[in-house]
């Protein structure tokens, strides 16, 4: 299933929301090609997409949830990659 978090998240000016498969990266990586969203969204285990797309990938099935059930989600289902802690 493809999950959506709301827009929350601030940078560049604008509010981004998080998307993510909790089956498998090929499923999120299909699901974004076919919604036209760049491949450089893409970062460790989701993409990042701006508001203003939030409401078209519901329309194409992502499912709206919070960003704690969406994180619940992708690490029940062995998809999270955290960022590693520098080393120095």
């Amino acid at each position: 299933m493809i999950l959506i978090d709301p827009p929350a998240w601030p940078a560049w000016d604008r509010l981004w929301s998080h998307l993510v498969s909790d089956e498998s990266h090929e499923e999120l990586h299909a699901f974004a090609k076919a919604a036209g969203i760049p491949a450089r969204g893409f970062d460790r285990d989701h993409y990042d997409v701006p508001s203003d797309r939030y409401d078209d990938l519901i329309a194409a099935g992502a499912v709206p949830v919070s960003s704690r059930e969406l994180v619940s989600r992708i690490t029940a289902a062995g998809l999270r990659h955290r960022k590693r802690p520098p080393t120095g």
